[in-house]
């Protein structure tokens, strides 16, 4: 991944957003929150307007004008410059073509799990398919009502965000059935090492899987 003048992914949701035209921070947040994209980026509102200033001094926003609403604050239009587009086109491209390497905090969780027992394990597992499938539950919802006001092609995200969580889903929920069906060997070495402490032979589970 390249080293960005401005790295939060706050800054590309607003450089894609006045890319379309001209607006203050505040409509930048609100068009966002309309479209659902609060979930997908990660977005801490808190910051957003330190993000745009960062954006300005690097060149890829510029002020344009400064607006008043009735009683509002004046409030200070923006929108992208050459530089901003080019960086905004780059940093999509990167996103869509780079994978991410970066571990998940369950890709790590998976890689430490011997240190509590199977059932506890299971339990936890457990918990982790009940949360999915709420997600599930909710994103289809959601999906179905922005459908009606929006266009596919800027809920696609949404759309692979769903599918990824029924494939992950799905996936544990055969972890759990190998694990309680002992279809994954070396699960009873498992629990014995967390009732006594012994560690097993890792030798012996290698060839055990390989019968």
């Amino acid at each position: 991944m390249k080293r960005r003048k401005v790295s939060n992914l706050l800054g590309l949701a607003v450089l894609a957003t006045v890319f379309e035209r001209p607006m203050h921070p505040y409509e930048v947040a609100t068009l966002l929150r309309e479209r659902g994209k609060e979930g997908d980026l990660k977005i801490k509102w808190g910051s957003l307007y330190t993000v745009v200033g960062n954006l300005e001094k690097h060149g890829f926003l510029e002020a344009v004008e400064n607006v008043r609403d009735g009683a509002r604050p004046e409030r200070t239009v923006y929108r992208i410059t050459e530089a901003g587009q080019a960086e905004l086109e780059d940093w999509i491209a990167e996103l869509l073509a780079v994978p991410d390497l970066e571990p998940t905090r369950f890709h790590t969780g998976l890689s430490v799990m011997l240190a509590l027992g199977p059932d506890v394990v299971d339990e936890q597992l457990r918990h982790r398919v009940g949360e999915l499938e709420r997600m599930i539950g909710e994103r289809v919802e959601s999906l179905a009502e922005m459908r009606a006001e929006l266009p596919r092609l800027v809920l696609v995200e949404a759309e692979y965000q769903l599918a990824m969580w029924r494939a992950e889903a799905e996936w544990v929920r055969g972890l759990r059935e190998e694990l309680a069906t002992g279809g994954m060997p070396g699960v009873e070495e498992w629990r014995r090492y967390r009732e006594t402490g012994e560690l097993p032979d890792m030798a012996a589970f290698v060839a055990n899987e390989g019968e």
